[in-house]
């Protein structure tokens, strides 16, 4: 099975893939370790995470060009050197999973910036105990360090596991035809949050495989996950927690649904495709 099609669980009939939007994010601080530890064990097919380039170099997973909101400090990821970053609260303004008297491991998980690196590392621990999970990195631009962004991911890819199932995602068709450029073998996903002329026929950029229209999209043009499928392309939406998009997701036949809340739409989808 090659790393863009949708696997479900074992004995499962489901045939959409389901995505953990920056970990499981409405019931932990998104991006950070412990958000993505409950979407594994929550049962997610695929992590989906943000990555951005720190002063010195190192991608680290945070959406926004400010950290300002997920944290207690303040300014732009790009101008922040990762020490600096490791400073800063990523998780309180979130609450804690569970006990509050939690082991100060558990702490630092839930509240500690997270490099890529980490959360590659975690993917690899899922393998090595026979837990396939697939990740979704979206580079996020426009950003001051430009194609930077993918010469240190294909670097940091390079370190580690080769059989890890990954893909590339963005708004960018510049980012991603960077990727197709240095390594044509990894899928890439264009992000779509409104459907230009140019592609509504299900047409996308050269080379890349997969289409990943916003969930207004396929409200506002059911029709488009035809319109994609017929072109050969793969369709994965974005952000479906809605139990309404859900279900709609799964009349029209995407291939992957990206949620903040893997569990709860798992059990949604497993309940319809039940024999």
């Amino acid at each position: 099975m090659s790393p863009d099609q949708p696997q479900g669980s074992p004995g499962s009939r489901r045939p959409i893939s389901v995505v953990a939007h920056r970990g499981a994010s409405e019931d932990a601080p998104e991006h950070t370790l412990a958000a993505y530890r409950r979407a594994v064990e929550d049962g997610a097919d695929a992590l989906e995470c943000d990555v951005r380039l720190t002063a010195d170099g190192h991608l680290v997973c945070v959406h926004d060009r400010r950290v300002n909101r997920t944290s207690n400090g303040r300014g732009a990821v790009s101008s922040l050197e990762l020490a600096e970053l490791a400073e800063l609260d990523f998780g309180s303004w979130k609450g804690r999973l569970g006990d509050e008297e939690s082991p100060e491991t558990e702490s630092r998980e839930h509240t500690s910036v997270l490099t890529l690196e980490r959360l590659l590392r975690l993917v690899e621990e899922q393998a090595a105990a026979g837990r396939r999970v697939e990740l979704a990195i979206e580079t996020k631009h426009p950003t001051r360090w430009a194609g930077q962004v993918e010469e240190e991911l294909l670097r940091v890819l390079a370190r580690h596991d080769p059989a890890i199932p990954v893909r590339v995602m963005s708004f960018s068709a510049r980012s991603l035809h960077r990727i197709r450029a240095a390594a044509p073998w990894i899928p890439t996903v264009y992000l779509m949050q409104f459907l230009l002329p140019r592609h509504r026929d299900g047409r996308l950029p050269p080379g890349v495989g997969i289409a990943g229209p916003s969930i207004r999209i396929l409200r506002n043009h059911p029709e488009y996950v035809a319109w994609a499928h017929r072109e050969g392309h793969r369709v994965h939406v974005w952000t479906v927690d809605d139990p309404a998009d859900v279900e709609l997701c799964a009349l029209l036949g995407v291939d992957a649904i990206i949620t903040n809340r893997p569990r709860r739409v798992l059990d949604q989808l497993d309940e319809m495709f039940r024999d």
